[in-house]
């Protein structure tokens, strides 16, 4: 029950930080600025068009839809726009299209000047509501299907409005202090219920205050790329403009590292605390350095007056922390205990280790297993020496051979993708050689991207590979790959996300010379297609596991064919490819692996509480009387219980880290705690049991690869 109630709970506090009033700093509009945004649509557009793989045809259909979306995602609870404005906006619906050939923004201007404006109309709604207290006694409900209910047709309605969102995020705590109060184990002094009614009121005040705040960092490029990339999504789910510094951003989150002093920030109110410290970084080296602190002022290693941050933008103040290895950089810091501290880092490579392959050795009676948790097929755009996903997991299975494994769990549920280079490279490891996807141009040409290592097998041994839905793109050409070679077992959902696209990015800077515009990012568009080496796209279809599992999004509709503008699925032509022949009961494996997950009392749990989680989806009428919520959440807690026993659930294996790992976190307080808490959900995992058993029942020909060569790695 905990589990629902606090996404729930999440939801609402998630939807009022997105959507909370901003008061921009920059009130007033440059004239570069809209001269920028019209080269920006005019350069977006033309590269769209030579570049895409498929192009959208400029059509008012294409208008009509990106407005909608565009509007809707502007104001998705539609708390700032009246039904006039809507109105108003609504002769561009059309229009789109031709002003896009016309380079115009004209629908952008008039969208963001009234948005500024509502939004400050709307701070100062809030400010009215939150001073009046929440009846709960009223018997009233809201509806948060935002998209079904009509804009405001006036202030007053808008502001009845508020009052319901602030009211429901606001009753969910009261609805916490109350049930705390009444627990038999409290020991602290009762309120009254006004009392209550009043604390909550001043937390939420708090809380949306902060919020506010944070929003004043927003910038009118910020929007512009929303308004931008409802035009890009029309081409495919996955064509994005990206500003510089969000291109700065995915490239870290690809390379798995930056230059900087290793530390995560937040920003709340005017200030910018260290909320994590970065296993291995220069934060962590430093003993002064803590969670909790402020950092008050940032000075260059040459400048003798500081810089101070307090009410800087954070991605501002971001980029004068972060810097090249080896430099210096110096913080002056208020202590968690208050007092204030100059401190001097080197900055150093930062390693995220989030990012990177994790391994355990689990054991299962007597049967010794690897597994290998592979977050994405990561590699550094910058250093081809750096690291990259094929080369780790490598090393991580030379490692594991060395303890005797009989089996290799690959776990790929969650894995988005990354480096199609690094799926060629780790589908290497499993297969003597061959073809492993095949790429489609935009031109209609097709090429394919093989395994060259010739004879080269780093392991020969049981291999099952766990998927789910959120595993897209390069899991999926690597899954698909191992499924058609049948060298392994693909276990998980009943099939992947089914994102069958490439993408590249495009430096938009190349295409203009000698402008006064500054840096104008990048666009992320899809330019190939790839197709598994039997000819067959995962392009909406995604992997089809051998051995199905139910899990709690089986009956969501999460994956690519869900998204509205995906490109299509079809076939090519099979590649030339020989199967794997080292096992010698693939087939009867997977089927008793199917009639044990069918008839397991745990799995069969886990499809009730998936088709259950799937109807409260679509409850979106929500109490706001006490009682009624009350009433609501004691049945959700009541029909949860039996749900229960999931989360209780112990598989009974054992899980040790590697060698070289058990000495890192000796030394890394924080990776050991990320490592324990690893270990302790794969002891709850009731997906890594079958996937033991299913190794434990495959059976190898000992005379494949018995004699092939290891494989070179990378040190």
């Amino acid at each position: 029950m905990n589990f629902l109630k606090n996404n729930f709970i999440l939801a609402v506090m998630t939807l009022l930080v997105a959507t909370a009033s901003c008061s921009f700093t920059k009130d007033r509009i440059d004239p570069g600025d809209k001269e920028k945004e019209q080269l920006l649509v005019n350069l977006i557009s033309h590269v769209l068009k030579r570049q895409h793989f498929s192009p959208a045809d400029l059509t008012d259909e294409f208008s009509q839809d990106i407005f909608e979306n565009y509007i809707n995602d502007l104001d998705p609870a539609k708390r700032y726009f009246l039904a006039s404005d809507y109105e108003e906006f609504k002769k561009y619906e059309y229009l789109i299209d031709d002003q896009i050939r016309e380079s115009k923004v004209d629908l952008f201007n008039l969208t963001y000047e009234r948005l500024l404006k509502r939004q400050k109309e709307s701070q100062k709604i809030f400010q009215e509501v939150i001073a009046v207290p929440f009846d709960f006694t009223q018997k009233e409900t809201i509806n948060t299907d935002y998209e079904a209910i009509p804009y405001a047709k006036d202030r007053q309605a808008l502001k009845n409005h508020w009052r319901k969102l602030l009211k429901l995020s606001a009753l969910s705590s009261y609805f916490d202090k109350v049930e705390e109060q009444n627990s038999e184990d409290f020991e602290g002094e009762k309120k009254s219920l006004t009392e209550l009614e009043k604390e909550v009121r001043k937390e939420l005040k708090k809380s949306m205050e902060e919020n506010f705040d944070l929003n004043e960092d927003v910038e009118r490029l910020d929007y512009f790329s929303l308004f931008v990339n409802a035009i890009t999504a029309h081409f495919d789910p996955h064509t994005n403009y990206f500003p510089p510094q969000n291109k700065d951003r995915f490239d870290t989150s690809m390379s798995g590292q930056l230059e900087g002093i290793g530390a995560r920030l937040q920003k709340k109110m005017d200030y910018i605390s260290i909320i994590e410290i970065i296993s291995g970084g220069p934060a962590s080296r430093n003993e002064d350095i803590e969670i909790g602190d402020k950092i008050m002022k940032v000075a260059q290693e040459n400048d003798s007056i500081p810089t101070s941050i307090v009410g800087m933008r954070i991605s501002d103040a971001v980029d004068l922390i972060k810097g090249p290895k080896g430099t210096k950089v110096h913080l002056t810091l208020k202590k968690v205990d208050g007092n204030v501290k100059t401190i001097t880092l080197i900055r150093d490579v930062v390693q995220i280790e989030e990012t990177f392959a994790k391994t355990v050795i689990g054991k299962d009676d007597t049967f010794r297993f690897g597994l290998i948790d592979l977050p994405k097929f990561y590699f550094d755009f910058d250093d081809p020496n750096g690291r990259a996903a094929g080369n780790d997991v490598a090393k991580e299975i030379t490692r594991l051979k060395e303890t005797g494994m009989d089996g290799l769990i690959l776990d790929l549920r969650s894995n988005g993708g990354g480096s199609l280079r690094e799926v060629v490279e780790m589908a290497g490891l499993f297969i003597e050689e061959g073809p492993v996807v095949q790429v489609a141009l935009k031109n209609k040409r097709t090429q394919t991207l093989r395994d060259r290592d010739s004879g080269e097998i780093l392991w020969e041994g049981p291999l099952v590979i766990m998927v789910d839905e959120f595993s897209a793109s390069a899991s999926e050409i690597l899954a698909a790959a191992m499924q058609d070679y049948d060298r392994a077992v693909i276990l998980g959902s009943k099939q992947t996300f089914g994102k069958g696209t490439v993408q590249n990015f495009e430096d938009l800077n190349q295409w203009v010379r000698n402008h006064d515009y500054g840096d104008l990012g990048a666009i992320k568009l899809t330019t190939q297609k790839f197709y598994r080496v039997n000819g067959s796209s995962t392009q909406l279809e995604g992997v089809k596991s051998d051995v199905v599992t139910p899990d709690k999004y089986s009956y969501i509709d999460i994956g690519e064919r869900d998204e509205q503008f995906p490109l299509p699925y079809d076939e090519i032509a099979a590649s030339d490819y020989k199967k794997f022949e080292g096992y010698l009961n693939l087939s009867e494996a997977i089927e008793n692996s199917q009639k044990r997950v069918d008839t397991n009392p745990m799995f069969k749990l886990l499809d009730e509480n998936a088709k259950w989680l799937s109807d409260q989806r679509d409850d979106n009428l929500i109490p706001l009387n006490f009682e009624e919520y009350k009433s609501r959440i004691s049945q959700l807690e009541e029909e949860t219980e039996k749900y229960d026993q999931l989360s209780d659930y112990k598989n009974n294996m054992q899980f040790e880290l590697m060698d070289y790992e058990k000495t890192l976190v000796a030394i890394d307080s924080s990776l050991k705690d990320k490592r324990e808490s690893w270990i302790k959900n794969l002891g709850r995992d009731i997906y890594v049991q079958e996937a033991v058993q299913v190794l434990k029942e495959l059976r190898m020909n000992n005379i494949v690869n018995s004699n092939k060569p290891k494989l070179s790695i990378k040190e």
